[in-house]
């Protein structure tokens, strides 16, 4: 089944963003778990989550992935904002564990001049101090653009960052095409090349989601822009290429490009148009 929707508010709900899903076409979606730009986080209605769930496995809506806010920096050079990252994302995840088996997605941070090995540790602390055993809750380190002390442009940094958690189990990827080409991996041109690359440093068993989003940069810019597909540098034919490929067309895919409902619905339904009928 191909997995496809994009990011939808959350402000009135999970059925809310359930019944959304349904009319634009999409069968995943994306939300913030509270306020992208921080803040505290609307109280869970147990009664909205049931019905939800109940709505989900009614129409095949899976996948559902948190994200959380932009806010946070879990390798910040001041303890508080460090601090504030673990409270926030540990609440994030408690409140996940209403929705099991489902995936909460953050931006490593940025090291801000301490270096990217002191960032790679301040990470690993953050997750070694929110992780628990029996969550069922899949956290995703986001592939960044790398732009100025921002950790995550490079698969190294994420490698580094998992091999310092204890409960590396809990942890995977997801792939930003947008935020992968501008750092440097050549996703149009050479996707094999790219993911044989993130296969041998992170492994592609890491790998359980993806963005789809089209960059209005060029490759390597380090600028981080989302653009509409097909409207920037990857172009149509690039995201035709990764919604086929044999190592991501099972996964999730999430749209963050610029738009609001009705455009994500005219991308869903182009996207599906492009999808290959597989020999298999």
């Amino acid at each position: 089944m191909f997995k496809i929707g994009c990011h939808l508010s959350s402000s009135d709900g999970y059925l809310a963003m359930g019944r959304a899903a349904e009319r634009i076409g999409a069968n995943v979606f994306q939300f913030f778990t509270r306020n992208p730009r921080g803040g505290a986080a609307k109280a869970v209605d147990p009664d909205d989550v049931s019905a939800f769930l109940d709505f989900a496995a009614e129409r095949g809506i899976c996948c559902l992935l948190a994200h959380a806010p932009y806010t946070l920096n879990a390798c910040a050079e001041k303890p508080h904002l460090r601090e504030f990252t673990r409270e926030t994302m540990a609440d994030d995840i408690r409140r996940m564990e209403y929705l099991p088996g489902n995936m909460y997605n953050f931006h490593p941070g940025s090291h801000v001049g301490q270096g990217a090995k002191r960032g790679v540790e301040l990470i690993a602390d953050t997750l070694n101090s929110v992780l628990t055993p029996d969550q069922t809750t899949t956290v995703l380190l986001e592939t960044m653009a790398g732009k100025g002390s921002e950790l995550g442009g490079r698969f190294e940094e994420l490698r580094a960052i998992i091999d310092a958690v204890e409960l590396d189990g809990k942890l995977g990827v997801c792939l930003d095409t947008c935020h992968a080409y501008d750092a440097g991996y050549d996703i149009r041109g050479d996707l094999d090349g790219v993911l044989e690359e993130f296969d041998k440093i992170v492994g592609l068993g890491r790998l359980r989601a993806v963005h789809l989003n089209d960059s209005k940069n060029p490759f390597g810019s380090h600028k981080d822009r989302h653009e509409k597909i097909g409207d920037g540098s990857l172009g149509l034919e690039t995201f035709e290429r990764v919604v086929n490929h044999p190592h991501l067309r099972d996964l999730p895919f999430y749209l963050e490009t610029p738009n609001e409902l009705p455009g994500y619905a005219d991308e869903i339904a182009l996207l599906r148009s492009r999808v290959r009928v597989c020999d298999e």
